[in-house]
């Protein structure tokens, strides 16, 4: 039995921040009913490749699938008030759990806030999952994950000292945000069970960043440094960078932060004379010379392959990794071996590799079980034996478009 089996969640979201946290809660066996519109489906179906054989679809996104397996697909035109509205209240009534991750303000509007919410299902948890958070002079603010990212500070940190700032991939603030909000709607469910009250969680994606550059906030706050742009060096590691490998476009990092390690890497590349060099001998002096040091362990990777230089460094108890490429995550033997990747069919894309999460209960395993949904595959199963809801009004309500 899987650690959430009779939780329900109910996602009013889209993209990456809201969906992904009910990818999580589904794996573990949460019930996630993800709504959509044919008038308005999930981003991911519309905007955001990759789709199979680079064919548009709103049943062939790569992305969307990663994002939301084991989870029901239903459709509800949330804009044909007020049945609409009526039935989205149902079927809060029936949850546990509401996810939501639109700009504040605008699930007031329709009149499904959590002030509305717990009128009808008064213990209610809802995660509302924005930029900035429902509150602050800049909440209404629009904006997506690169934003995000150049807002926290991550941007200004990203890039040669001499050149501009550089967004980072993707939005990757989203992805934190995932974290905090899985977490925090596991605290809740606790909360819950023990008290019999709900939660209204407002998470600031922009503030869950912040998290992560803890020790540069504070080195400002302490000592007044102001970190900026440094390439790929680090203050406390030299060497500390990615060096050409044998083959076309190939890398490994390689970072060093004490005697010990920088004498093993000496040793694995042979002891070459330059490294017996006094502008070496020391972190001060490496970090001195550390374009010189660069440059000479360069010449050094470059006749192994990444792999190998990865694993004589390792042995050796040297901290290096090889630079995967897209293609390499697939076959990397750590992520087979748990397995990460899991193979479902799916009617429009055909074999595709859903994802596990990172980490595994041995009592309650994971999903992936089932593939993503496609739009609206679940309407019938869910608003007849799961809602309840009597057929002739079901039908009803398809005719009037509500339910689309």
């Amino acid at each position: 039995m899987q650690s959430l089996k009779d939780v329900k969640i109910v996602e009013f979201a889209a993209f990456a921040a809201g969906p992904v946290v009910g990818k999580h809660l589904a794996d573990h066996g949460a019930t996630v009913v993800h709504i959509e519109s044919k008038v308005r489906p999930d981003g991911f179906r519309t905007h955001y490749p990759p789709y199979k054989d680079n064919i548009h679809g709103l049943n062939r996104s790569g992305l969307f699938a990663l994002c939301n397996n084991d989870k029901l697909g239903i459709t509800l035109n949330l804009k044909k008030a007020p049945k609409a509205t009526e039935l989205a209240k149902k079927i809060v009534a029936w949850s546990d759990v509401v996810i939501e991750n639109f700009s504040p303000g605008t699930m007031a509007r329709l009149g499904l806030d959590y002030e509305n919410l717990k009128k009808v299902k008064p213990d209610l948890i809802m995660l509302s999952s924005s930029n900035l958070g429902q509150s602050g002079p800049h909440a209404h603010h629009a904006g997506f994950g690169s934003q995000l990212s150049s807002l926290a500070g991550f941007t200004n940190l990203t890039g040669y000292p001499s050149g501009p700032p550089q967004i980072l991939y993707g939005p990757y603030i989203d992805y934190i945000a995932v974290a905090y909000g899985a977490v925090a709607i596991l605290a809740a469910l606790d909360y819950r069970k023990r008290t019999g009250k709900g939660n209204h969680i407002d998470t600031a994606q922009y503030e869950t960043g912040l998290q992560f550059l803890a020790p540069i906030l504070l080195d400002y706050k302490i000592n007044g440094r102001v970190a900026a742009r440094n390439a790929n060096r680090d203050p406390y590691a030299a060497p500390h960078g990615a060096y050409p490998c044998k083959g076309d476009d190939s890398w490994c990092v390689i970072s060093v932060s004490s005697a010990p390690e920088w004498e093993a890497l000496c040793h694995v590349m042979g002891n070459p004379p330059w490294s017996a060099d006094k502008k070496f001998s020391s972190h001060e002096s490496r970090k001195a010379n550390e374009d010189e040091l660069d440059r000479a362990i360069g010449e050094w990777t470059c006749s192994l392959t990444a792999r190998d230089v990865m694993e004589k460094l390792q042995r050796a108890g040297v901290k290096a990794g090889v630079v995967n490429r897209m293609c390499d995550i697939y076959d990397d033997p750590q992520l087979k071996q748990r397995p990460q990747w899991v193979e479902l069919d799916h009617p429009e894309i055909g074999k595709m590799h859903y994802q596990r999460p990172p980490f595994l209960l041995t009592r309650t395993p994971p999903g992936p079980a089932k593939r993503d949904p496609l739009l609206g595959e679940h309407n019938e199963y869910f608003y007849l034996e799961l809602l309840g809801l009597p057929e002739k009004e079901y039908e009803g309500l398809v005719k009037e478009g509500v339910i689309d």
